[in-house]
């Protein structure tokens, strides 16, 4: 069985679980927190950050790795449950979305909030702890709004962000605001096709362990498990 080193809140780990479950992959979780940068962890990957996948002797780390290594893998056999499309023009569509999330989207809001907000807490002041900076999280804040308006567009022209069919575009966004909507800063209001999106891919089994998942001494917003939010 693989070994996946994640952190729960970690919006890049939660990607490769939601991958993991909608191709019915079976994965042992052990829980990293990135910032304390255990030896035996650094020796996976030196960067330190998780996501890392290890299949016996391979380690895969990162989560656009990852994803590309269970396409290479599973994909063909998982049939109707592939996350990548078989047409190459298609699949470019899902890999800039995958970039998008995982990159843009990440660098723009998810580090912000998840790193002032919940890492903070828990690294000694000496290393960076501390309260959060709110010149971080009301750049986050700001940053969301736009995120979630793309996300909206694509929903009013597609089934699905990249297409007709559910693919790793929308485990990426789905992963990522799912943190963001833990902590109360999504700005659901704003658009209407961007939250019946997200209520559809909220709905799906993969969804359901990421929705049990709690930090130690800060409850989700109310929004998070509801699923007629």
């Amino acid at each position: 069985m693989s070994t996946l080193h994640h952190y729960p809140l970690c919006p890049q780990s939660r990607f490769v679980r939601l991958a993991l479950a909608e191709l019915g992959l079976a994965a042992e979780l052990v829980e990293e927190r990135p910032w304390e940068r255990r030896a035996e962890f650094l020796a996976l990957d030196p960067t330190g950050q998780t996501p890392i996948l290890v299949e016996g002797a391979l380690v895969v780390p990162g989560p656009a790795t990852i994803a590309e290594w269970l396409d290479e893998t599973s994909g063909a056999g998982a049939g109707e449950r592939r996350l990548m499309p078989e047409d190459p023009a298609a699949r470019v569509e899902v890999r800039r979305l995958m970039s998008w999330f995982l990159g843009k989207f990440y660098d723009e809001v998810t580090s912000y909030l998840v790193n002032e907000k919940i890492y903070k807490r828990f690294v000694p002041p000496a290393s960076g702890g501390g309260p959060p900076d709110m010149a971080s999280i009301r750049a986050a804040r700001a940053n969301v709004r736009y995120h979630l308006r793309y996300v909206g567009f694509l929903a009013a022209r597609r089934n699905f962000l990249a297409g007709d069919r559910l693919t790793y575009a929308d485990l990426a966004a789905a992963a990522h605001i799912s943190c963001v909507d833990y902590l109360g800063d999504a700005p659901w209001a704003e658009d209407e096709h961007a939250k019946t999106w997200y209520a559809r891919v909220k709905s799906r089994p993969s969804m359901r362990a990421l929705l049990a998942d709690r930090v130690p001494g800060m409850a989700p917003a109310d929004s998070y498990a509801d699923l007629d939010f």
